[in-house]
């Protein structure tokens, strides 16, 4: 059964003289609040009826007809039919109607006492779209409403009809009311006659008899008082939500705009400080198992003390912990109070150096990877909100991805330069061993050929084509030593052999054996200026010797012969002893004080060479020093002004530390040491004595 007819309309036949207004849904709640309220508060049995349009509407209100169903039985609500709602009879009688009555687009409370009546009968409108949109303000419409506790939509449906005290117009709708119960509920007919008997009381004006006016008056504005609070929250939670998402853009502009972790994080923290109005907010990357953290990013009010510089405790903290276990948001409200940091001097003593009250840490993870930490401060006892931590949760998760990101890109610029000096290192061992290999190859074969080809050839010259040959030959057997010296010490397979040696001994060695291998060229002299109480070394000595050969024998390449070569050392306060090789020669370009470390560096280029060399002799020397824990660097005021090579090797043990040794370790260890270096010094003297004395333009086999 489904009737087609409105109440509204029936009404408005029945009194013609009634003009309909349009109300609010808030509007239609509150005064039916009221007048629901005003029968709670009276004495008297009334009849009620009310419909609803849908069930939905009406379990809203389902406890309060408990209530006035308790106090008079002529009560009667209308609603849709729905699982939950049926016609039943029970505290109150319910009526379900049929989904496509007109009674469902209308919304009715009727109330008839003796001494009072009143009545609501509406219509809801069907606004279309553009209407609707029309009613709610530009900055609602922007805003997502799906966030928002209290349906703003729902509070704009609109009504048309009329709401009156008249006792005769109340009476006409509560008939037709009860005319449109009984077609549903036949078997109501006795209880609706009694009901209709209520209607007919000539004694009653249309004016309120003694009745308090003060229960409606009340309930009707606290409703609209709480009306009001709700749609506040509303917009609230809204310009939250703006903020929110403002904020999350702004940051992950930045990400888009650059991919420098440096500006990122200073946007971040900045606009996360202003936007949460904290004390202080901090940024910091750290891993999980770092000790402590250097802060460089922080927002901070101006009468509030900065932390830029500091180094903030990580391990030692019981809230960093604590953040590392549940890889979660962790807080404290009032560092005074908070039972966590009762026996914790440090914390305790951080809270009150940096004026620290209250405390937020939010990690900044990816893939439950730690990156870093986001520091919210504040000077007074604070309760973090839950729209507080998502905020600051979210802007942790841009940070994550934009150091990601950043990380990534920097990691992708490294392995292009890597690939770009990996094509120079090619260029550069193609050209080396189209020079270096293939020349003395040359030359062999020339004199080999011409040996084999030519039996009548003088003795003296014979003599001179095998020296030739063994020359290039232990050209051959140096660069290939460099080539497979340089993959022994990248690949870590060399075995080291440390112990304690003086200085001078293997300096001595080293000049001896660079001389030895130019002897048919005049050289520059050489100085050696070491202090008496120079303390030994902890160095192989083979490697510290083959190290000075290198540098010396490069002193001696690029120094006119008459110049001037100086060995110094002394130690410094690292407990290092620093050596320096100085020389007055050619000198070194500023921009190319690191570069002659590089493999294959050939300071005249690869094919323009008049020193020649494989260009591997500072990248050796700078692997082995580093193994030792040194440095090696060059100094030069430029060209044609001298250069410097500075290493550091670490001082052996004290000479306290050697009493505790045996007697025996202590006489043997420098004698054991001199005779090593010393048979590795001969045996590479004895090759190069083997060398034939070259003419002035003969190719020499060393080159930085």
């Amino acid at each position: 059964m489904s009737i087609s007819t409105s109440v509204l309309d029936e009404l408005l036949q029945a009194q013609p003289q009634l003009r309909p207004q349009n109300y609010f849904k808030p509007s239609l709640i509150a005064l039916s609040h009221a007048m629901e309220d005003q029968v709670l508060a009276g004495s008297d049995q009334p009849l009620v009826i009310a419909n609803f349009q849908q069930a939905q509407y009406y379990r809203q209100e389902a406890h309060r007809y408990g209530r006035i169903g308790k106090i008079t039985p002529q009560v009667y609500v209308l609603a849709a039919a729905e699982t939950e709602f049926k016609n039943a009879s029970g505290t109150y009688e319910t009526v379900a109607f049929a989904p496509k009555d007109e009674l469902s687009s209308e919304w009715h409370l009727v109330i008839v006492e003796r001494q009072y009546a009143s009545c609501i009968l509406c219509r809801e409108r069907d606004i279309s779209v553009p209407e609707k949109v029309s009613l709610l303000n530009d900055d609602v419409l922007r805003s997502h409403h799906s966030h928002c506790p209290y349906n703003i939509h729902d509070q704009y449906r609109r009504f048309e009809g009329i709401w009156t005290f008249n006792r005769a117009v109340s009476c006409t709708a509560a008939g037709l009311l009860l005319d449109r119960i009984l077609t549903y509920r036949p078997e109501l007919a006795a209880k609706i006659s009694r009901a209709r008997s209520m209607l007919e009381n000539p004694g009653v004006t249309d004016r309120f008899v003694n009745i308090d006016p003060a229960p409606f008056a009340e309930r009707l504005m606290t409703y609209l008082q709480a009306g009001q609070y709700k749609l506040l929250q509303a917009y609230n939670a809204i310009a939250a939500q703006e903020q929110k998402e403002r904020l999350v853009n702004s940051i992950t502009d930045a990400i888009r705009r650059s991919l420098n972790p440096e500006e990122i994080l200073q946007v971040a923290v900045s606009e996360l400080g202003t936007a949460l109005k904290t004390s202080r907010c901090l940024i910091y990357r750290c891993k999980a198992s770092d000790e402590v953290a250097t802060i460089f990013y922080e927002y901070r009010v101006d009468d509030f003390p900065s932390l830029v510089g500091q180094s903030w405790q990580l391990q030692a903290s019981l809230l960093f912990q604590e953040v590392l276990q549940q890889l979660e948001p962790v807080y404290v409200e009032d560092s005074l109070t908070d039972p966590r940091l009762a026996n914790n001097k440090q914390i305790a003593s951080a809270t009150l150096k940096w004026k620290i009250q209250s405390w937020l840490l939010v990690p900044v993870l990816y893939k439950d990877q730690l990156l870093g930490m986001i520091e919210l401060h504040h000077r007074d006892s604070h309760s973090w909100e839950k729209d507080e931590l998502e905020l600051v949760t979210a802007i942790a998760t841009q940070v994550g991805v934009a150091l990601m990101q950043a990380e990534a890109y920097a990691n992708l610029e490294d392995l292009n330069q890597q690939l770009e000096a990996l094509d120079r290192t090619t260029r550069n061992l193609i050209a080396i061993t189209g020079h270096e290999l293939r020349t003395p190859l040359s030359t062999i074969q020339v004199c080999l050929e011409s040996l084999a080809n030519e039996p009548d050839m003088p003795l003296d010259l014979r003599q001179v084509m095998l020296n030739t040959a063994l020359g290039d030959a232990e050209r051959l057997r140096e660069a290939i030593g460099d080539f497979l010296t340089l993959s022994r010490l990248e690949s870590g397979s060399v075995e080291w052999n440390p112990e304690p040696l003086p200085l001078q001994e293997c300096i001595d060695l080293a000049i001896s054996n660079a001389r030895s291998r130019q002897m048919s060229k005049q050289l520059p002299q050489t100085t050696i200026k070491l202090p008496a109480e120079l303390p030994l070394v902890q160095v192989d000595g083979e490697w510290l010797v083959q190290v000075l050969c290198k540098l010396i024998d490069n002193a001696f390449k690029f120094t006119q012969p008459d110049g001037q070569v100086t060995i110094a050392a002394h130690s410094n306060a690292d407990r290092m002893v620093e050596v320096c090789v100085c020389d007055t020669g050619r000198g070194i370009e500023s921009d190319r004080l690191e570069a002659v470390f590089d493999r294959f560096y050939q300071e005249e280029g690869a094919l323009r060479r008049t020193t020649g060399g494989t260009g591997l002799g500072l990248a050796i020397c700078r692997q082995v020093v580093q193994n030792w824990g040194g440095l090696l660097w060059a100094r030069s005021a430029g060209k044609d002004q001298g250069s410097q090579f500075h290493f550091t090797l670490p001082i052996a043990e004290t000479s306290a530390d050697r009493k505790s040794n045996t007697p025996t370790q202590k006489s043997n260890k420098p004698r054991q040491s001199k005779t090593r270096c010393a048979i590795n010094v001969r045996s590479r003297s004895a090759s190069s004595a083997r060398r034939v004395h070259r003419s002035s333009s003969g190719r020499r086999t060393q080159a930085r």
